[in-house]
């Protein structure tokens, strides 16, 4: 039992003596609203990823909204479309992006590391890479094939708001199914080009931008 003296000599706090910071409890309202929006499975390693990249003033890992679960995704690897627009978000900005930054960025979100291997692995990537190759080969894995692929990638990319066409620029376009359908290894050239020069006459007609009902068309050669 602590002696009266020893009770005398433990510090006393009162209200008056107890510094909130007057930003502490806006900032604590963000951070709850962040996580409901974004559903973290690895609560405190999100936590930690949140509060770091604040302090470095850096895009947080949060989602824009609550989302609910694709049914209609070919794998339950737990990378969604909104976690992949939060890395892109995050990533896209820097053109070029180091493995180790990725990696980063990747297990911040709770996400299998093995995926992250997998897609590093089947891209050929070595310790710096182009961003937008690895988003484009991470959007495959939430769809059955490049189409799918590259409606999800029209609809991150896209300057449009919400609902809107989805539209990008062909080039991007160009580049990045060019790059699915190279890693994929089994459609042909021919394919490829009639694929594009198809498309061309809708792009030419939209200043030089494509969107999904383009290349969703009955109208428009398969891509995959």
């Amino acid at each position: 039992m602590p002696t009266s003296a020893a009770k005398m000599d433990e510090p006393y706090y009162c209200s008056q003596q107890i510094n909130i910071p007057p930003e502490l409890p806006d900032i604590l309202k963000q951070f709850t609203k962040a996580a409901i929006r974004t559903q973290p499975k690895d609560v405190l390693a999100w936590s930690a990823a949140y509060f770091r990249a604040l302090s470095k003033n850096e895009i947080p890992p949060v989602k824009e909204r609550l989302e609910m679960p694709v049914a209609t995704q070919k794998i339950d690897s737990g990378l969604t479309q909104g976690l992949l627009r939060v890395l892109n978000k995050q990533l896209g900005p820097k053109l070029t992006v180091s493995a180790s930054l990725v990696e980063e960025k990747w297990c911040d979100l709770a996400l299998p590391i093995e995926q992250f291997q997998d897609i590093m692995r089947v891209g050929n990537f070595t310790s710096s890479f182009e961003w937008n190759k690895f988003f484009a080969l991470a959007a495959s894995t939430l769809g059955d094939n490049i189409t799918d692929a590259m409606k999800t990638i029209c609809e991150i990319l896209t300057s449009d708001p919400e609902g809107g066409p989805a539209r990008i620029p062909f080039k991007l376009f160009q580049e990045l199914y060019c790059f699915l359908a190279e890693v994929d290894g089994e459609i042909s050239s021919q394919q490829i080009t009639d694929v594009i020069t198809h498309l061309q006459y809708d792009v030419e007609k939209q200043d030089g931008y494509v969107m999904p009902r383009n290349f969703l068309s009955a109208d428009c050669p398969q891509l995959s």
